[in-house]
């Protein structure tokens, strides 16, 4: 076999270096295209979990409008069950009072204030020269 000469090794020396060079040239691209790549990955990565983030985040902060409005819904049926108790007990007196003073010959005369936590009741009663008054105030439960 014949052995090469030197400028034939010296050729394939140069060529070999170039062939190193143009692969880590190539390497080097590569890894930086990969490198964009994930920075571009995890950007989207980020953008999905912050609206996913914010959906949850809106989602709760509805459930939570949602109960305060049925408990503010069911305070204002409890109050105004009371009031219209407290109403109803107001006109059977009435009408008591009303046909007893019939009876009698008595009149009574009365006004009633309501406020935002309780209902004022002042009742004047007349039997001839007696006069009884009678006042009360009846607090509503307070809203919390």
């Amino acid at each position: 076999m014949k052995e090469p000469s030197d400028s034939t090794l010296a050729a394939t020396k140069i060529q070999a270096w170039w062939r190193g060079t143009l692969v880590r040239r190539m390497l080097l691209h590569a890894a930086l295209r990969v490198w964009i790549i994930q920075c571009w990955w995890r950007k989207i990565l980020a953008k999905l979990l912050e609206r996913r983030r914010r959906t949850m985040l809106e989602l709760n902060t509805w459930q939570i409008w949602a109960c305060v409005k049925l408990q503010a819904c069911v305070r204002m049926w409890l109050i105004r069950l009371r009031y219209c108790r407290v109403l109803n007990a107001v006109r059977v007196i009435q009408i008591c009072w009303r046909w007893h003073s019939c009876h009698t010959l008595g009149f009574f005369r009365g006004n009633y204030e309501i406020t935002e936590n309780e209902l004022k009741l002042q009742i004047d009663i007349f039997l001839g020269s007696q006069i009884c008054r009678i006042t009360d105030s009846i607090p509503f439960p307070i809203k919390n």
